[in-house]
């Protein structure tokens, strides 16, 4: 009962282009190959912009920041009333 046997290929194989028809299946898989070249590429870029974030030096939150004074509230309407 283990892997697929050469004829479940073949069975899968002709489905695929009963279903979708002759002309349509290389389409389909240019398409999937570039997806999947696009999807390699966005995994590889992920991987090396988390790489400087694991270098840098931790900053601490703003309530353990000793030197930093509170902020003050200003008003964000500087119209006259």
């Amino acid at each position: 009962m283990g892997g697929l046997q050469p004829w479940h290929w073949i069975i899968v194989i002709a489905v695929f282009v009963l279903l979708f028809g002759a002309k349509k299946l290389p389409d389909a898989a240019r398409s999937l190959g570039q997806s999947m070249r696009i999807f390699k590429s966005e995994v590889k870029e992920m991987k090396s912009d988390a790489k400087p974030e694991a270098e840098k030096p931790a900053t601490p939150i703003a309530s353990e920041r000793v030197d930093a004074p509170e902020p003050q509230a200003e008003p964000t309407d500087k119209r006259p009333a």
